[in-house]
């Protein structure tokens, strides 16, 4: 793919991140890692710059040097999906897709808890 493409692939998901910022809804750092891994194809400089971000950085590099999770972040995004079933559940969604839903979190759920801590 081109340098630009990797360029225009960062630049909406560093767009993202910042929305994630003000909204609380909208995760930010998962846009992060998107922005540096096409920053890595595109521009090191930029990727260097998340990676060196005060705030973010620190979950940046610990996903990208040693696929770890804070327990924090973790601990947030099971409540974050266990919230979201819950709230789909509340609001009377169809079974099916309440189904769906809880699946894909619990396989999520998976996914993150078992990732290394840092």
């Amino acid at each position: 793919m081109p340098r630009i493409a990797w360029l225009c692939i960062g630049w909406v998901a560093m767009t993202l991140a910042a929305i994630g910022v003000a909204l609380p809804i909208m995760p930010t750092v998962p846009f992060l890692l998107v922005a540096a891994w096409a920053f890595s194809r595109s521009s090191p400089r930029l990727r260097q710059r998340i990676r060196q971000h005060k705030r973010y950085g620190p979950a940046v590099r610990a996903w990208q040097d040693h696929g770890a999770i804070s327990r924090l972040a973790k601990v947030w995004a099971v409540l974050a999906m266990a919230a979201g079933v819950g709230l789909a559940l509340y609001l009377g969604v169809d079974g099916w897709v309440v189904a769906i839903q809880a699946s894909v979190c619990l396989a999520v759920a998976l996914y993150v808890t078992t990732r290394p801590t840092v």
